[in-house]
């Protein structure tokens, strides 16, 4: 067992050996500069449109094009946090920092902490937080959780996944007030600040602009969107893929590799999910810039290939379906 976990972890050796002769891991600062300044035109442009449109209907039309916006935000947050932007963890640190709580009203702090603990066991009974048992239950449970209203959800969770996303950036939201309210984060005081820059010009400018009605069916389309697209765009990553024992002993390389699925499609794609459709070149190598994540993916299939390492690709719809499955067979009654 010992030479067998050498090989691998030297297998893993190898293999960032070979993407670091490639390039893959140098910083890409004009790309972040262009993809960073365009965002941020395009979120600043929506909010100036809902302040010329006004008190019209009209206006739900930008609450649509924001909801696009804050998540193409969240992406580069989602950049910073790996540090694939900035030399230096603070700079990356206090950039999402300004991405998430400023603009978007998330808490990079509480964010971050539980997305490290994702990565390091994807797909891992009590160890990787995304698949804790919750709204939704990602491994079969026993017992009571199969009995009664419990177990009456746990049977539709498959059917009402999509519809519950709506609903995903309102938990986003709460989530972060509450990690700041606990002071678990770093940054608090700076995130609170702007916390409540953000919420105060949120609510306040709709408020102001718009009639009380419009306002709230603004934030209800709005946050709705946001939370769909956002979960849309994290669902195919790891949903429907193996799920480890808590006491799975997987190398790195295959724990990483076999837990995650690729999306298919081209720039577009790459845009829309915001790199995340590379989620097996990601996981293994989480500060690898964005833009080089297509790249290194020709490269690290033929790795996979060549050491038997299933490599998972398919569609984006495909991707929906196969997560879907899983929590139906989840919820299905135990034979």
């Amino acid at each position: 067992m010992t030479t067998l976990d050498t090989t691998r972890g030297s297998q893993y050796a190898e293999l960032v050996r070979q993407v670091r002769q490639a390039g893959l891991m140098k910083r890409r600062p004009g790309y972040y500069l262009a993809r960073i300044t365009a965002t941020i035109t395009a979120y600043a442009g929506i909010w100036v449109a809902v302040v010329l449109i006004g008190a019209s209907w009209w206006v739900l039309v930008p609450a649509v094009l924001l909801a696009a916006a804050y998540t193409q935000i969240a992406f580069i947050g989602h950049d910073a946090g790996h540090k694939q932007i900035l030399p230096g963890r603070r700079a990356n640190d206090l950039l999402g920092v300004a991405l998430g709580a400023l603009l978007v009203g998330l808490s990079y702090g509480w964010w971050i902490d539980k997305h490290n603990r994702h990565h390091a066991h994807p797909n891992q009974e009590g160890k990787d937080p995304d698949i804790a048992p919750g709204v939704l239950v990602f491994a079969a449970p026993t017992g009571p959780a199969r009995r009664g209203i419990p177990g009456l959800w746990l049977r539709l969770q498959a059917y009402i996944f999509f519809p519950l996303l709506l609903l995903e950036g309102l938990n986003l939201h709460v989530s972060s007030v509450r990690a700041l309210a606990e002071g678990k984060v770093r940054f608090r005081r700076l995130e609170i600040g702007l916390f409540a820059v953000h919420f105060g010009g949120y609510f306040g400018g709709l408020f102001v602009l718009l009639t009380p009605g419009q306002a709230v069916v603004f934030i209800v389309l709005h946050q709705g969107l946001f939370g769909l697209y956002m979960g849309c765009s994290f669902a195919p990553n790891h949903k429907g893929m193996p799920v480890l024992a808590a006491d799975d002993a997987t190398d790195y390389l295959r724990r990483q590799v076999l837990t995650s699925r690729n999306v298919d499609g081209g720039r577009l794609i790459d845009t829309i999910l915001g790199g995340l459709n590379y989620q097996i070149e990601h996981h293994l190598f989480p500060s690898m810039p964005r833009p080089n994540l297509r790249r290194a993916q020709p490269l690290i299939r033929e790795f996979c290939a060549e050491h038997g390492i299933a490599y998972t690709q398919t569609g984006l719809f495909d991707s929906y379906r196969q997560a879907l499955r899983h929590l139906d067979a989840v919820g299905r009654p135990q034979q």
